[in-house]
């Protein structure tokens, strides 16, 4: 059995990522990607369900040719929204939509899924039932959990619930052909909160009758970086980081208000928990000596993405023997980037894996939400090769 897109097909799908490319959509915005999907898997007779996560989510079912009900059910994930960036590749096939690009390459795996569709449903025989997942809003919208509410892994929605999950990400860093990953975390949680230090305004030359809240919140920004450095074991990881701190109208006036945005991410769920709550302390401390108050409003992001054992190895033997790319045998170090990818992994066992995109090992490729990024054509065959392996293989 050959699991590899023909040519024409591999034509078929590059000319699909390159009209996605050309017209990109937002997270819970992706009408016309989710109708061109739709329209895909018709002419491929594949039973799906669309409408889902929202409103765009769909889910595709293709049974295993024998015993459906005793066979096992493997999902495969790709996500279809881009990001709110102008593009600056100079493509024909260039965004046409000011401010919105496809900057993070799911174009690619949209149309990989696709394109992983298409070879297994010419198959004479299938072993498993297969869940194709095509969401929306991976980019901060939560669309996989929004999918698993719906109950795409569970046999609600269509087809048997899932035993296992795979799902892939274009990787700039590796080269063309290469796929890797490792157990356990792979990627961060993130969650994000906003703060407001109230003080008490006044004359920039009378700090004295004032209480000051840009000293305030500049100490606190300092001491939260001490929860990484100094409550985080070094062999841990973690990352609290400030990325807005706005106040005041003019350079003689001491503003009552600061507000403050930053985002927490952790590897390790109780990392994770001691962080959040240390910002918290920490804040809520410092305030109070200086006779200022403190509000915080966090929003809940993604869990840590964790790649379960099995599902590792399933991943590792489908691919170590008969797959035209290469397996890096080392396992991957995690990033601090998050995935909604990791809501699925609490429903069933999951592994998530990085596919190549560079064309050389020295060459520098654009990174993920660039303005200049764009998804590698010469990766999509490695990409449906290994999808297809991962759903044929027992």
């Amino acid at each position: 059995m050959n699991p590899r897109l023909s040519q024409d097909d591999l034509q078929r799908i590059v000319a699909f990522r390159h009209d996605l490319h050309a017209h990109p959509e937002l997270g819970y915005k992706e009408t016309r990607t989710s109708a061109k999907v739709a329209e895909e898997l018709t002419r491929l007779g594949i039973q799906h369900r669309t409408g889902l996560a929202g409103g765009t989510g769909i889910l595709a079912y293709l049974p295993a040719t024998a015993n459906p009900d005793q066979a096992e059910t493997i999902a495969l994930r790709a996500d279809m929204d881009a990001l709110p960036i102008e593009e600056k590749t100079g493509l024909p096939y260039a965004s046409g939509t000011k401010g919105v690009m496809h900057a993070c390459g799911h174009d690619g795996h949209t149309s990989m899924l696709l394109g992983t569709a298409t070879v297994l449903s010419q198959l004479p025989e299938r072993p498993f039932n297969i869940l194709l997942i095509f969401q929306p809003a991976e980019e901060g919208g939560a669309g996989g959990m929004k999918m698993c509410e719906d109950g795409v892994l569970d046999g609600k929605v269509l087809g048997k619930p899932a035993n296992r999950i795979f799902g892939l990400h274009g990787h700039p860093y590796t080269t063309v052909g290469q796929v890797s990953t490792c157990v356990g975390a792979m990627m961060a949680s993130a969650d994000s909160f906003t703060a407001y230090v109230h003080g008490k305004g006044g004359h920039a030359a009378m700090p004295h009758s004032t209480i000051d809240p840009i000293v305030i919140a500049s100490q606190i920004v300092g001491a939260w970086q001490t929860i990484v450095s100094r409550t985080v074991s070094p062999m841990d990881a973690g990352v609290v980081t400030v990325g807005q701190f706005h106040a005041g109208v003019a350079h003689n006036v001491i503003p009552d208000s600061v507000m403050l945005e930053g985002t927490v991410r952790a590897l390790k769920e109780e990392t994770r928990s001691s962080m959040i709550a240390k910002v918290m302390t920490i804040a809520e401390g410092i305030a109070a000596v200086h006779g200022a108050t403190l509000e915080i409003e966090w929003m809940q992001g993604y869990p840590v993405t964790r790649n379960d054992a099995q599902a590792e190895s399933r991943w590792r033997t489908a691919l170590t023997t008969g797959f035209s790319g290469e397996v890096l045998p080392d396992p991957v170090v995690p990033v601090m980037g998050a995935e909604d990818f990791s809501f699925y992994g609490a429903k069933t066992k999951a592994c998530f894996y990085w596919l190549g995109l560079s064309p050389s090992k020295d060459h520098t490729y654009p990174n993920l939400h660039a303005p200049e990024f764009n998804f590698n054509d010469a990766a999509i065959p490695y990409g449906v090769e290994a999808m297809c392996r991962l759903a044929l293989a027992s």
